[in-house]
C-alpha cells in the first residue's frame, strides 16, 4: 500500500477567550504530530475528549491547516494549496461528523446523496449512476424516494456516507460517527465501513472512543494532550494495559478480562480482542 496521507511535525493553535483573565490565550490542540497513512489502509484513533483526536481528522480534510508544518494528502501540500483548490483535497479525503442531521440537507434521500457532485458539475447522467452505486454500496438503494426524516439514526448515517461515496473519495475520515447512535445503529455503519474498506479499497480513518470499534483495525493510534501516544496493531495497543490506564483509557472488555485473568496466574496470550480468542487459549489451558 502507498503512502497517502503524510503529517509532518504538525503543530495546531488556535486563540481563546480566557474569561477569567478576560484576555486572548493560545492553545495548543496538536503539538508536534507526524505520521503517515497508507491507502487502502482502516485507521482507528482513540482519544480522550480534547486529546486532538478531531483536530487531526480536521488537518487532514483541510478544514484547519497547520500553524506549523506541513499535512500531505495525494502529494498535495494543504498550506501551499490555494483556498480555491482546497476542495479536490476535500474530495479525496470525505468526513462524516457525528450528527448525521448535520449533513443531510435533501427531502428526499437520492436529492441529497447528489448534492455533493452536482454542485462539482458531474453531467446528469453520471450522477445519476453515482448515486445508485453509492446507496448500493451502503445497502440503502430501497430507500432512494424516502425523506431522510423518517429514517433510523444508523440510516441517516449511512446515506450521509453514500453522500461522501458519490464524490468517489480515496479516503472517508469519520469523526465518532457511532456516538449518537443506538447499537443497532452502531453495527449497521460499522459493517458498512469494513465493507467498504475491503471491497472498494477505501482508506478510512475512524476516529472514536468505543474501545470496540478498534478491534478489527489494521492500526490504532491513541492520543493525548495533542499528541500520538501509542502507534500500532489493535494487539499491540491493547497489551499496554498499564500505560493506558496512566492516560484513563480503557480496553474492550473482553481483552481487559484476559488481563486480570493473566494477573490471577492464567497462562495466557496478552492482547486478546475477541470472546473466541480468549476461550481458545483458556481451552488449551487443559
Amino acid at each position: 500500500m502507498e503512502e497517502f496521507i503524510r503529517l509532518q511535525d504538525v503543530v495546531y493553535e488556535y486563540h481563546a477567550y480566557a474569561e477569567e483573565e478576560h484576555e486572548e490565550e493560545t492553545v495548543r490542540a496538536l503539538s508536534h504530530i507526524s505520521a503517515e497513512i497508507r491507502e487502502g489502509s482502516f485507521v482507528v484513533v482513540l482519544g480522550h475528549n480534547g486529546s486532538g483526536k478531531s483536530t487531526l481528522a480536521k488537518q487532514v480534510n483541510a478544514l484547519l491547516l497547520p500553524t506549523e508544518g506541513y499535512v500531505y494528502v495525494c502529494g498535495a501540500n494543504t498550506r501551499e494549496t490555494p483556498e480555491e483548490d482546497l476542495w479536490k483535497i476535500r474530495k479525496n479525503a470525505g468526513m462524516v461528523f457525528q450528527n448525521p442531521d448535520n449533513q443531510i440537507i435533501g427531502n428526499v434521500v437520492e436529492e441529497d446523496v447528489a448534492f455533493g457532485p452536482e454542485n462539482i458539475g458531474i453531467p446528469e447522467e453520471e450522477l445519476a449512476r453515482r448515486v445508485t452505486r453509492a446507496l448500493e454500496k451502503v445497502g440503502m438503494e430501497a430507500y432512494r424516494m424516502h425523506s431522510p426524516n423518517r429514517l433510523s439514526g444508523g440510516q441517516k448515517q449511512r446515506i450521509a456516507i453514500a453522500g461522501m461515496l458519490a464524490l468517489k473519495p480515496k479516503c472517508i475520515l469519520m469523526d465518532e460517527p457511532t456516538a449518537m447512535l443506538d447499537p443497532m445503529g452502531r453495527k449497521e455503519v460499522l459493517e458498512t465501513v469494513h465493507e467498504l474498506n475491503r471491497k472498494e479499497g477505501i482508506t478510512i480513518v475512524l476516529i472514536t472512543h468505543y474501545m470496540e470499534e478498534a478491534v478489527d483495525a489494521d492500526r490504532v493510534i491513541v492520543m493525548d494532550r495533542g499528541q500520538i501516544v501509542m502507534d500500532g496493531t489493535p494487539k499491540e495497543v491493547f497489551s499496554r494495559m498499564e500505560e493506558l490506564r496512566a492516560i484513563r483509557m480503557s480496553v474492550p472488555e473482553v481483552t481487559e478480562l484476559a488481563y486480570e485473568l493473566r494477573k490471577e496466574g492464567l497462562d495466557l496470550p496478552e492482547g486478546i480482542l475477541s470472546i473466541e480468542e480468549l476461550t481458545e487459549a483458556l481451552c488449551s489451558l487443559n
